[in-house]
């Protein structure tokens, strides 16, 4: 008998994808569930992909969307609160949903996704909530597994198209001296890590951050980038008290190019616990922002 499928809810944001196509590729059956699920454009004929409408905030299609499902993924993200959707619904409430529902389905195996640096005492909202959110997660289902991945990047991504696009100006501004350290990792490995979490877990680790093999500041990924797209630009610090007022003033636009929360992220640093699990217990070589660059932008 062929075992439930795995549901990943956010199955077609940046990550849900990859980790739905991780999952296919290594023959689990999926079921994509989002608000306005479609079947992924790479999938082929015998993939085997079920597609159901939920919502997080909801609880009867979160509960269909888990109806037989061996294990279920949340990949669902919310990164800039709206009129509709703020980050307490979807990443404390909706979070705690989803495992309780899990749970009354019996379901053993659910991969909860944050993000490294989630903490109750962060004066960023979004770091508040991810933290909250855990804790919903495991109050639930104490059996949890919590990953958190360090920013990510990868094809049509928003980290390097978004660097890419400030390469083009002649004045590139930094986030105070761009000092900041981050440990970017790629998207394809953080799915093929939590494809094998929400499978049969070869570790008992309930705990997981996830970077790449490079830690680098914001100031030497913006040289790498340019280096990368054969152009010379210079580097303009900015303090963050400036950043801080333009963040409060892009509050009045619509879809905010920059948020208060983006700001206090780019406070501190970004790099991964290695005393919690990583990817040397999934036995997985993460790839290299240098590496993968060619594959992720064209060079000019």
């Amino acid at each position: 008998m062929r075992e439930g499928p795995i549901t990943v809810f956010g199955g077609t944001g940046f990550l849900g994808d990859a980790i739905v196509r991780e999952l296919v590729e290594t023959g689990h059956p999926v079921r994509i569930a989002a608000r306005h699920p479609g079947r992924p454009e790479w999938a082929e004929a015998g993939d085997i992909i079920e597609l159901a409408a939920a919502d997080i905030r909801d609880e009867a299609s979160v509960a269909e969307a888990l109806a037989g499902a061996s294990a279920v993924v949340n990949a669902v993200s919310l990164y800039a609160e709206t009129r509709d959707a703020s980050f307490e619904a979807i990443h404390v409430t909706g979070a705690g949903r989803l495992a309780r529902q899990a749970r009354a389905a019996g379901i053993e195996r659910l991969v909860q996704v944050s993000g490294i640096g989630a903490s109750h005492d962060s004066p960023s909202a979004y770091v508040r909530a991810r933290a909250r959110g855990e804790d919903a997660v495991l109050e639930a289902m104490p059996k949890a597994i919590i990953v958190r991945p360090s920013v990510l990047f990868g094809p049509q991504d928003a980290f390097l198209s978004g660097l890419e696009g400030l390469t083009r100006l002649p004045l590139i501004p930094l986030f105070g001296r761009g000092t900041t350290r981050l440990q970017p990792v790629h998207v394809g490995d953080v799915a093929r890590a939590i494809a094998q979490l929400s499978g049969h877990p070869a570790t008992q680790r309930r705990l997981f951050e996830f970077g790449g093999p490079d830690v680098l500041s914001y100031r030497e990924i913006l040289e790498t980038l340019l280096a990368h797209l054969n152009r010379e630009r210079t580097l303009v610090p900015i303090p963050f008290l400036a950043w801080r007022l333009l963040a409060a003033l892009a509050t009045w636009l619509p879809g905010p190019p920059l948020t208060r929360d983006q700001v206090i992220l780019m406070q501190s640093d970004n790099v991964a616990d290695e005393d919690v699990g990583g990817f040397r217990d999934l036995k997985i070589l993460p790839h290299s922002l240098y590496e993968s660059l060619a594959s992720c932008l064209p060079s000019s």
